[in-house]
């Protein structure tokens, strides 16, 4: 596993998490789901990832998104 899809699977998966506290928690957690997304956006244009930082430092090789 490169970088890029772990940066992916990391942000599908708080995607997922963030729906089901919405659903089964409070309605209030969709401001969860709408920061991960507003992240997303901003990561694409700027390169720049908290997650992608993390996952560099753990070890996992460069993909064609992050570098």
């Amino acid at each position: 596993m490169n970088l890029d899809r772990a940066v992916f699977a990391f942000a599908g998966m708080m995607i997922f998490i963030s729906l089901a506290l919405t659903f089964w928690v409070s309605p209030w957690f969709w401001l969860f789901t709408a920061f991960i997304g507003l992240n997303m956006f901003q990561a694409a244009f700027t390169g720049f990832c908290p997650a992608a930082m993390i996952f560099k430092r753990l070890g996992l090789p460069s993909g064609c998104a992050f570098k």
